[in-house]
């Protein structure tokens, strides 16, 4: 089972992105899946999460009110929309499904990742 993402590119500041995560079976529909990203230089970190049903989602401090997850498992489908972008919010995006229902921030819950998709926010 894999996991495609894709949707990031380079955008000015204040700009608008949508990731897209399609997996290739329908395989996550009960399971919790997430965003993170990665910056050059920096830790991995956790942005954005959401329950099997979509009905609890979490994120990360600095991408609150900015950044919207959510999923459409008839379609194995998970997004994250980004808003006013910033350039601190370049990176490579990832996505990924948890072990379980799992709301949980960290990365080594969740055993499926996808391939990055590189975000770069200009100012």
């Amino acid at each position: 089972v894999q996991l495609q993402a894709s949707g990031g590119g380079l955008v000015h500041a204040g700009g608008s992105l949508r990731l897209s995560c399609v997996a290739s079976a329908r395989t996550f529909w009960n399971n919790a899946m997430g965003w993170f990203r990665q910056a050059p230089g920096k830790e991995r970190e956790f942005v954005a999460g959401i329950m099997w049903n979509g009905g609890r989602t979490s994120y990360t401090d600095s991408v609150k009110g900015r950044f919207t997850i959510s999923r459409n498992n008839a379609e194995n489908a998970l997004y994250l929309q980004m808003n006013n972008l910033k350039p601190e919010d370049t990176a490579v995006y990832r996505c990924a499904a948890a072990r379980g229902d799992l709301d949980s921030r960290n990365a080594a819950d969740y055993n499926y990742w996808g391939q990055g998709t590189l975000v770069t926010v200009s100012s």
